[in-house]
C-alpha cells in the first residue's frame, strides 16, 4: 500500500512516498506553490501516477501542542484535499521535523545553505512520512 507524505508550505510543498510495501519513505519532489486549484492538479498526478491509497500531511504544532497559523493554513488545506480525493486525508504531527531535515543535511550530508533550501521540504516530508510508517510498524 502506498503512502504518501506532503509537506505543506507557503511557497512549496515537499513530496514522500513509500515502497509498495509501505515501510519505508523516500523524497519524491518540491511542488512550487501556484494556486490551491494548480496544486491539487499536480498532486492528483501523483496520487494516479504511485496509486497511493493514503495522503499524510504534516501538521506544524507549536511546542505545546496548541496550532499556530501556519497549522491553521495547512488544516484548512488538508481539508481541501479531503473534497478533492475520495482516498484518506490524515494529518501527522510534523513538530521539528524541518528542524530534523536541516540537521541532517548539515551534519550528515554537509550541504551547502543554497542547496538546502531545495531539498528541505522534500527531506521532511520523508521524516513525516517515515514516523507514519514506524507508528504502523508498531500497531
Amino acid at each position: 500500500m502506498r503512502v504518501m507524505a506532503l509537506d505543506v508550505g507557503d511557497k512549496t510543498i515537499g513530496v514522500a512516498i513509500s515502497d509498495p510495501l509501505g515501510t519505508i519513505a523516500q523524497g519524491l519532489t518540491t511542488i512550487k506553490r501556484n494556486s490551491n486549484q494548480k496544486d491539487l492538479e499536480r498532486i492528483k498526478e501523483i496520487v494516479n501516477q504511485y496509486k497511493v491509497e493514503i495522503i499524510i500531511v504534516g501538521l506544524p504544532k507549536n511546542m505545546d501542542g496548541s496550532i499556530g497559523p501556519q497549522g491553521q493554513k495547512v488544516l484548512k488545506f488538508a481539508d481541501f484535499l479531503k473534497e478533492n480525493f475520495e482516498i484518506p486525508v490524515m494529518l501527522w504531527d510534523e513538530r521539528l521535523t524541518t528542524v530534523e531535515a536541516e540537521r541532517v543535511l548539515i551534519e550528515k550530508a554537509n550541504v551547502s545553505r543554497k542547496k538546502r533550501k531545495k531539498v528541505i521540504d522534500k527531506l521532511a516530508a520523508v521524516l513525516i512520512l517515515q514516523g507514519y510508517l514506524d507508528s504502523k510498524k508498531i500497531e
